[in-house]
């Protein structure tokens, strides 16, 4: 299964929690042009309009999954991290180190990756796949084990693609983080 960063938003240059926002015009060039180099067709996207948008980049259709959605980031949804590191820090500080703490009142990060695992084990193993960051970092979690304080620690670029491959009983981790295009 290939997971393809989605193109870059406005959110992401500046360091947002994850809402809803169309892709940049520069990243979703770049996405056209990691088009040629899938080897398989985009079947499986995100439910946001990056995510979307970086699919008919590609020149791919592509069905929504709702499972492949973001963590809700509640009332901190398109809150720069440092405005809530300011305003909240308490809260943050939860997030931060209890993966089921939710105190922007949205998805905790253990949800997040209970719903990216249920996902991901009843998925077709060839597959592409247009997500947001910690759909991969949860997807990479379950392949290895990891809980979701442990692959915070994952960096993963826009439009970079990481791959698991199938094996007895799990994922194997075939690469992560791997720039296709510059």
């Amino acid at each position: 299964m290939l997971f393809v960063r989605q193109a870059g938003t406005p959110g992401t240059r500046s360091a947002c929690f994850p809402t809803d926002e169309p892709a940049d015009a520069a990243s979703l060039r770049k996405a056209e042009r990691l088009g040629p180099a899938l080897a398989a067709a985009v079947t499986w996207v995100a439910p946001v309009t990056a995510a979307r948008q970086t699919a008919a980049a590609l020149g791919s259709e592509a069905a929504d999954a709702p499972e492949l959605a973001e963590a809700d980031a509640g009332r901190w949804r398109g809150l720069p991290y440092a405005k809530v590191a300011e305003t909240e820090p308490d809260g943050l500080a939860a997030w931060l180190g209890d993966p089921r703490a939710a105190p922007h009142g949205g998805e905790s990060l253990a949800r997040l990756a209970a719903r990216v695992s249920g996902w991901l084990d009843a998925a077709a193993a060839e597959a592409v796949v247009i997500c947001d960051v910690g759909v991969i970092r949860a997807a990479l979690g379950h392949a290895l084990g990891l809980g979701p304080l442990e692959t915070a620690r994952f960096d993963v670029a826009p439009l970079s693609t990481t791959e698991l491959v199938p094996v007895r009983g799990g994922w194997r981790v075939a690469h992560v983080n791997r720039k296709v295009i510059t």
